[in-house]
């Protein structure tokens, strides 16, 4: 009988398949982006992951969040992932993380035992702490820039962070990578203009888990476009190392 993902064999073949399994992949960040992360990676093959995050699913989340349902309000984000994993995957081992990547908490992480990194958070000094120690173990790592306040899913592209434009997170990311002597990073970011969202009483920053000065407004088709961009480049990038 044909296994789940023999249609995905079908494109890269046995060995890369195999590659998939044995690999581990971190997840930081389980929201918007990262969750459509985990469930392409789930999908292709991948037979470890780390998911990390210390949100809990709230009913802004259900928007665009792959694991945001009337039925998982209140359950922590990272377990409601593990558990859509193991549907899809029962053989795929998942470390759910109930925890925030900070640069105080990154100790709690070893990343050489990664073999992708994946920067899904929203945090400047989070996202730095996880591209460094990406770097310094070697090991492969795409982050993402803003898809807040974005509504154009065909404007997201892959490049260089030191090749990006007038994205606000980008240019702070440009700025912060060249203090600290990173010379290159795979970011998906986009060029369009953020539109500037609409005053709302009904968005409070304390429901999104982190408190914020204000809210992004976001969609159901950007952060999932991001976070499938990012999961082709984890799979691609993977099977790439087999032929090399």
């Amino acid at each position: 009988m044909p296994d789940q993902f023999a249609r995905t064999k079908l494109l890269y073949g046995e060995e890369a398949m195999e590659k998939f399994r044995v690999s581990r992949v971190a997840v930081f960040g389980v929201g918007g982006v990262g969750g459509y992360v985990v469930e392409a990676l789930a999908r292709s093959g991948i037979g470890a992951l780390d998911l990390i995050d210390n949100d809990v699913v709230c009913l802004s989340n259900i928007n665009r969040q792959i694991i945001a349902t009337m039925k998982t309000i209140g359950q922590y984000k990272v377990d409601v992932a593990a558990e859509r994993v193991h549907d899809i995957n029962p053989d795929c081992v998942v470390r759910a993380h109930r925890c925030f990547f900070l640069p105080e908490t990154q100790d709690q992480f070893d990343f050489t035992e990664y073999d992708y990194v994946v920067d899904a958070i929203d945090t400047v000094t989070g996202k730095l702490a996880i591209i460094e120690k990406a770097k310094a173990a070697g090991v492969p790592v795409i982050s993402s820039m803003g898809a807040g306040n974005k509504v154009d899913p065909s404007g997201f592209e892959v490049a260089d962070i030191y090749k990006t434009s007038i994205c606000p997170l980008a240019k702070v990311m440009r700025r912060e990578c060249r203090k600290r002597g990173i010379d290159s990073l795979k970011v998906v970011y986009s060029r369009e203009e953020p539109v500037t969202p609409a005053a709302d009483a009904s968005c409070d920053p304390s429901s999104e888990g982190t408190a914020r000065r204000s809210v992004p407004g976001s969609t159901a088709f950007v952060p999932s476009v991001v976070g499938l961009i990012i999961a082709g480049e984890v799979i691609n990038d993977l099977a790439k190392a087999v032929k090399e």
